[in-house]
């Protein structure tokens, strides 16, 4: 028997920051399910991935009790928030499920590594609970997360329904543009793409030498039509199920062939 919205509980958390109007959107869409609780890092944690902090110590404080829940600032990261709720605050309940984002641009291809939102999101699966990390292609501070919110109502409610076997974890990445503009859900894999770094050398007003990170990703495959990337670019959502074994299989008979000595 399915409980009763009223008695879920979601927690929701992000990697951009407890007052990111991402984290808003993800709110939006968790309290349509149960009561919310809402950890999030004090600061902008992005690109965390799974990081956890254990040689500083850690704040927690309550920022606001609303109608639909409870929001914390936390002074860890992405993961430590998960942590925070689940063995902490939320020790003694039953947390239904997760929700990571919705963060400021796409976590689709080998992003999902290095993502703070999907770091918290792996994070809460391997509480036994479902988890769905969300995130919108678009980085800028203004971004329209109507379509996040949407489309974002639509997988929970799927995932909450029972009918998907757990444990679960969903990577979701919504393209820009309105609701009316996206052409669907497509449940696809992770494109093998990879990004290129760049390093920019500076020298600051002291004399020191300091570096700046950018670079571009690039597509390996960019005519496959079953990646993340070909649905974000063709007007999709696209829904990747994340699992933890980074097992290679295909390589293990080889392997075996080289190296055993049983």
């Amino acid at each position: 028997m399915q409980r009763r919205d009223e008695e879920r509980l979601i927690l929701v958390t992000n990697d951009d920051g407890y007052g990111a109007k991402g984290l808003r959107a993800a709110i939006e869409v968790a309290r349509r399910f149960g009561r919310v609780v809402a950890v999030a890092p004090a600061e902008m944690q992005s690109g965390m991935s799974q990081a956890i902090t254990m040689f500083n110590p850690l704040y927690l404080k309550r920022v606001s009790e609303e109608e639909w829940g409870e929001l914390y600032a936390f002074t860890g990261t992405p993961v430590d928030c998960v942590k925070m709720a689940f063995d902490y605050l939320l020790r003694d309940r039953r947390v239904d499920l997760v929700i990571s984002g919705v963060n400021h641009g796409s976590n689709s291809a080998v992003n999902v590594l290095y993502s703070g939102t999907m770091g918290a999101a792996i994070e809460g699966s391997f509480y036994g609970c479902p988890a769905v990390g969300l995130s919108l292609a678009d980085h800028r501070p203004d971004a329209d997360f109507a379509a996040a919110v949407h489309y974002g109502e639509q997988i929970v409610r799927a995932v909450l329904d029972g009918q998907i076997e757990r444990p679960l974890c969903l990577n979701v990445n919504v393209p820009q543009g309105e609701p009316r503009e996206i052409r669907g859900i497509r449940v696809c894999r992770q494109n093998r793409g990879f990004w290129r770094e760049e390093f920019f050398r500076h020298e600051d007003p002291h004399g020191r030498t300091y570096f700046w990170l950018s670079g571009s990703f690039v597509n390996h495959e960019p005519e496959a039509t079953d990646t993340d990337e070909w649905a974000l670019a063709h007007g999709y959502v696209s829904v990747v199920p994340v699992q933890v074994d980074l097992t290679d299989y295909a390589r293990m008979t080889a392997l075996r062939r080289a190296l055993s000595t049983e």
